[in-house]
């Protein structure tokens, strides 16, 4: 049963369609992963999910409600959103950056934590094991250590749904993986998680489903050795890919022949 939904989702700006016609659902406890190429509108859609935009048609539905009829604060509560390259611009200590995922709770950082607050803000921390960065000023941490934290801040919500835009952009492989790790740990706790990846790799080893987006269009869906396949990845990326098998898992490269 799906606890996240579109159904017939379409966005356009300067006349171009970005979403076009886009149905898909989510269930708690998955990791769908959105791939394709730059322009494809997995931003879009993952900000169309958060409820941050409203469809030109069609509908974005929580637990089979249309979002639009939700509060803004109801949506912050059910919904954590991760944008891309997210960034904080004064240098606030690891622990009130991961805090600021209970202000949805009505959590005032200004007065004392409420004692299921301050639980919360423990359990992400832990969770994204982040106790030796909570003291510490966050422009002093390295990019992979404030990529732990964003998702901490995320986890604090304890939201039902869990929207990830490219967590691992720019992280070396250790943080990289790190971070999926956080995110199928979420899924695991009953979270609906979806996140837009460049890394196919990634996506393949970490997603129960893949949706591939195309100029707004999904083509294709489905576990990764059917969204993956040859065909499709290579049109929409318009390079060959070979793959490689690693513990019975398929691992796309894309691959070009010297000219």
């Amino acid at each position: 049963m799906s606890l996240l939904a579109t159904r017939g989702l379409v966005c356009r700006r300067d006349g171009r369609a970005v979403l076009d016609g886009v149905g898909l659902s989510f269930a708690a406890g998955e990791i769908v992963a959105i791939v394709g190429p730059n322009g494809a509108g997995k931003t879009t859609l993952l900000r169309h999910l958060a409820g941050l935009e409203e469809p030109r048609e069609g509908t974005v539905e929580l637990a089979g409600r249309p979002l639009a009829e939700l509060t803004v604060g109801a949506r912050a509560r059910r919904i954590a959103y991760l944008p891309q390259s997210a960034a904080v611009y004064w240098p606030l200590l690891g622990r009130d950056l991961v805090a600021l995922g209970r202000l949805p709770h009505g959590a005032d950082l200004g007065r004392p934590l409420s004692a299921g607050d301050a639980d919360a803000i423990a359990r992400a921390l832990e969770r994204v094991d982040g106790a030796a960065f909570a003291e510490r000023a966050i422009d002093t941490l390295s990019q992979g250590e404030r990529a732990r934290l964003m998702l901490g801040r995320a986890r604090a919500t304890e939201a039902d749904v869990l929207l990830a835009d490219e967590p691992v952009a720019s992280l070396d492989p250790s943080y990289a993986l790190d971070a999926m790790e956080i995110l199928r740990g979420e899924a695991r706790r009953g979270a609906c998680v979806v996140v837009s990846l460049h890394d196919l790799g990634l996506a393949a080893r970490y997603a129960e489903r893949i949706v591939v987006l195309v100029a707004g269009r999904v083509v294709a869906e489905g576990p990764p050795r059917e969204a993956l396949r040859p065909e499709v990845i290579d049109a929409a990326y318009g390079v060959s890919f070979r793959s490689v098998t690693v513990d019975g898992i398929v691992q796309p490269i894309a691959w070009r022949h010297p000219s």
